[in-house]
């Protein structure tokens, strides 16, 4: 699988494959919640990866040691309750409603990277933020009820802690840490979070049966590839195009509700969803 990766011609178009891979994802989730709870779910998409990557790594004889764990502890842990909250949102809301909210995380990262980096914010930074919590409002409108509220909530904090999540991986990456190891210590700290919550009886645990397992299989599958074409992407791609592509998973993912759920988005709904990517565009170039 990781072969099928390693052609360079694409460039950024690899983040199209990425996007559509994501939106194939939030398929599985919404499908396997059905049968599965998040815990549950974020095991399943993780540990597929842990196999998948250690074993490419173990194949090409890498170095699985590294001197930034503290900068992996702190990303996996915060990476991986968002990935929790990102599922639940995806359960319990219209997939494109839901993707829409996670990727709220350029806004919260242009934030956060004032707030804790100290970073000077430029008016277009501050126009991206702005713009995405007017969307965000609008997408969350008062005629949520309160279990589409409680998810709501769910997938704007997911936003916000990936946006965290992502201050890590960038100084990872200006630590020169290799990218095979960012995502395999990232699943690898999600899928113990998930087991130890299961082992100790806070999140239900069963056996899949031969009918679930399909969709926990292309729950993985579409994750590891979509996380490998979007690495492929950065490293051989625009940096700038491949962040603007990436939003087409949330084109994907409304396109793909409309045909399995007949989820057709309002007009109301269209501009706000539109608001947030744009915001997310601008606060990614600030």
């Amino acid at each position: 699988m990781v072969a099928v990766l390693r052609a360079r011609g694409l460039g950024s178009g690899w983040m199209v494959i990425a996007s559509l891979m994501f939106a194939v994802m939030g398929v599985c989730v919404k499908v396997g919640a059905q049968h599965y709870s998040a815990v549950e779910l974020v095991f399943w998409r993780t540990i597929f990866g842990v196999v998948l990557v250690g074993v490419a790594a173990r194949l090409r004889q890498e170095n699985f040691a590294t001197p930034w764990m503290r900068y992996h502890l702190q990303r996996g842990v915060i990476g991986f309750v968002s990935l929790l909250l990102s599922f639940y949102a995806m359960a319990h809301l219209p997939l494109s409603t839901a993707v829409t909210l996670t990727y709220t995380s350029p806004m919260f990262l242009a934030a956060l990277s004032v707030v804790l980096l100290k970073e000077r914010l430029s008016s277009r930074g501050l126009a991206g933020i702005l713009l995405g919590f007017v969307g965000v409002v609008l997408l969350l409108k008062p005629s949520f009820g309160a279990a589409n509220w409680l998810a709501g909530l769910a997938g704007l904090l997911s936003g916000a802690l990936a946006g965290w999540s992502y201050l890590h991986v960038r100084e990872l990456g200006k630590r020169g840490e290799a990218e095979w190891r960012v995502v395999f210590y990232f699943a690898l700290l999600s899928s113990v979070g998930a087991a130890l919550l299961m082992a100790t009886g806070l999140a239900a645990w069963r056996m899949p049966d031969l009918a679930g397992v399909p969709v926990l299989l292309g729950l993985g599958v579409s994750a590891t590839l979509g996380q490998l074409a979007m690495t492929r992407a950065y490293k051989v791609g625009n940096k700038l195009l491949s962040a603007n592509l990436a939003y087409l998973t949330v084109v994907f993912a409304t396109l793909i509700g409309w045909c399995l759920w007949d989820d057709v988005p309002d007009y109301a709904k269209i501009m706000s969803m539109s608001l947030i990517v744009v915001s997310g565009i601008i606060a990614s170039h600030r």
